[in-house]
């Protein structure tokens, strides 16, 4: 039986690569910032879990010395989504100098570790050329971005300086019902379900013609998996490599429950971000090829899926986001 370590399991990622993993017969050893963080259903009693402060390097090392795992996944890391300009010290910190730690200590416990960085599309942030690949310089724009590009330049490093088997997956949008609040699909589908209930009429969003490259959080933990079973560790863009609109968000998200997204949405001036430069969208093609990867669920299908995943939650009394 094979052993795998997941950082950040307690997020939308973790649960989902835990899930995976489970499946595929591993042995489950989860990493939070409190042991006491529920899972989702069904992965508490499965899963080990174990209380870490990634930044030391200490208990670090003890914990890959005392579970053994063949294969890390670092999915540890502050939010993407509005907080992502929030405190640039602490998302240096998780985000960026922790994955420094974490890579040293495997190279000192056992550098026969597998390791997968959950890198960003943050990274290429004014972005040169679209679609983004592999080769496309990056120019991060945010807080969190930044951290993110210093945690893929030292996953590089280590793997050339020292051998290290140790990959960077450069995730697009994921989304899923397990996405927090602070997404904008999140908010929508949330919304969607409240307005459908009749505990809300309303919608308010910002630039509705601003397009993302919207996958599926369970594809592209499953690419994750798919880079560490290689014969050598690589960089990959995973991504969809389309993009869609929040006005296209809306449209199926009410659609699905019967209503006119016209009707209820309203766009607010102070929730506009500046528009991308350059159009922010994956080019999947060396995954494609090189793993045999590509997505399963369709925008469409990922967008029904998280306002019935909403729908639910409200009947089962636990409120909308």
């Amino acid at each position: 039986m094979r052993t795998a370590l997941v950082t950040g399991i307690s997020g939308q990622d973790g649960s989902h690569l835990a899930e995976l993993l489970l499946g595929r017969g591993y042995r489950v050893v989860g990493t939070t910032r409190d042991a006491a963080r529920e899972l989702p259903a069904g992965l508490g009693e499965r899963v080990e879990l174990v209380a870490v402060d990634m930044l030391d390097g200490r208990r670090m090392a003890e914990v890959l010395s005392r579970h053994r795992p063949d294969e890390v996944y670092n999915l540890a890391a502050c939010t993407s989504g509005e907080g992502q300009f929030d405190d640039a010290v602490e998302i240096g910190r998780v985000n960026g100098l922790a994955v420094s730690v974490l890579l040293e200590a495997i190279r000192g416990v056992d550098p026969r570790i597998r390791f997968c960085q959950a890198s960003s599309s943050e990274m290429f942030g004014d972005a040169s050329q679209s679609p983004q690949s592999e080769e496309t310089p990056f120019h991060p724009r945010s807080f969190y971005g930044a951290a993110k590009l210093y945690a893929h330049w030292m996953v590089r490093a280590f793997r050339r300086r020292h051998g290290l088997f140790a990959a960077s997956a450069i995730l697009f949008n994921h989304e899923g019902p397990r996405r927090g609040p602070g997404f904008v699909t999140r908010k929508v589908t949330s919304q969607v379900a409240r307005i459908a209930a009749g505990l809300a009429t309303e919608l308010r969003l910002g630039n509705l013609d601003a397009r993302r490259d919207w996958g599926y959080a369970g594809d592209h933990v499953r690419g994750m998996w798919l880079m560490l079973q290689q014969d050598s560790a690589d960089d990959f863009v995973l991504a969809t490599g389309e993009t869609h609109s929040v006005r296209e968000l809306c449209e199926r998200a009410f659609g699905h429950v019967g209503l006119d997204y016209r009707d209820h949405v309203r766009e607010d001036a102070a929730a506009f971000r500046p528009p991308d430069p350059v159009q922010l969208v994956g080019n999947p093609a060396k995954a494609r090829a090189r793993l045999g990867w590509s997505t399963e669920v369709r925008f469409g299908e990922l967008v029904d899926m998280m306002v019935d995943a909403d729908l639910r939650l409200l009947r089962q009394g636990a409120g909308g986001a």
